[in-house]
Parts: structure tokens; C-alpha cells; sequence
């Protein structure tokens, strides 16, 4: 895991500083995916995240992006979806994610993504095991409609890894 995805990782579990840094363990790399546990005071998070393999069209100043799938057991959250798109969204702009034929809407706020319905959580994450790409788009604060494609080759091992926690 690169310097900035440990950052990013350790800023999605809630800590700061070396502390945190360091509780943030590896859980495996599964292809285009990895899985991490950490703890924090809430408990402890276990998630599964990937890179885009590609985005259409390059924005400026974009920096990484991060997809991740979250389970926080103590507060009784499983596979929340977030993304981390790596430019600003458009304000009041929804996104919208795609595995196969399903299609869910996201509520974006600054450079971040979430489902905008909780409950349809397990079914988006059934889609992401059973599907071997999911596409993310949504408005740049640009007004450009951008597209980033992530690889599924590996979340349904880095889903298992996270599921025990």
C-alpha cells in the first residue's frame, strides 16, 4: 500500500497521526483489491478498497481515487460504499454507480460519494461480487461529466476478508 493510500485509509477509519497509522493492519491483496482492518474508538472498521483503471475525461488537479467498502460492526454498518473520486463534485449533484445492468444513485459532497439509500447496501454489494467492472460517474465541480471504472477482479476475496470483522 503507497504512502497516500495509508492516508487516505487512516483518514476513512477516522484517525490522525502516527497512532492511527499504525493500527491500520493488511488483510491481503486480492488482485485489483485490498482489505484492511483498524481500530478506532468506535470499534473496529474492517474495509476493502481499489483504484480506478481509468477516468474519462481527465480533470484538473485530479489526484488518486479511492473505492472503498466499509464494515463498522459496532455501529451495524456493512458494505457502505464510499467513494474518494480524487477531484470536487459539482454541489447538489448526485452520481450514479453501474455493475452489469444495476444502477444505483450516489449523494456526493466535495470529492466524496456514498449511496444515497442505505438500504440498498447488500444489494450493490452482491452486484460488486457478481460483476467484473463498476463505472462511477458523476459532474466535476467543472461541470464535466466524468466516468471512473473500477476492476471487480478481486473485491469478492477482499469482501471475505472484511467480512469477519
Amino acid at each position: 500500500m503507497s504512502v497516500r493510500a495509508l492516508a487516505a485509509a487512516v483518514l476513512l477509519v477516522g484517525g490522525t497521526g502516527a497512532a492511527a497509522a499504525q493500527s491500520v493492519q493488511a488483510l491481503g491483496e486480492f488482485r485489483d483489491w485490498a482489505a484492511y482492518s483498524a481500530a478506532e474508538g468506535a470499534g473496529r472498521v474492517c474495509f476493502a478498497m481499489s483504484k480506478p483503471t481509468s477516468v474519462s475525461p481527465q480533470v484538473d488537479g485530479y489526484t488518486q481515487a479511492y473505492l472503498y467498502l466499509t464494515n463498522r460492526p459496532a455501529e451495524g454498518v456493512t458494505n457502505e460504499l464510499n467513494l474518494v473520486a480524487g477531484f470536487e463534485f459539482a454541489p447538489d449533484q448526485p452520481a450514479r454507480v453501474s455493475v452489469g445492468s444495476a444502477s444505483f444513485e450516489l449523494f456526493t459532497q466535495k470529492d466524496a460519494a456514498w449511496l444515497l439509500d442505505a438500504a440498498q447496501s447488500e444489494t450493490l454489494a452482491a452486484a460488486i461480487r457478481a460483476g467484473a467492472t463498476l463505472a462511477i460517474e458523476g459532474t466535476s465541480d467543472k461541470g464535466l461529466l466524468v466516468t471512473e471504472t473500477f476492476s471487480l477482479s478481486g473485491a469478492t476475496a477482499a469482501s471475505r476478508a472484511i467480512g469477519g470483522c
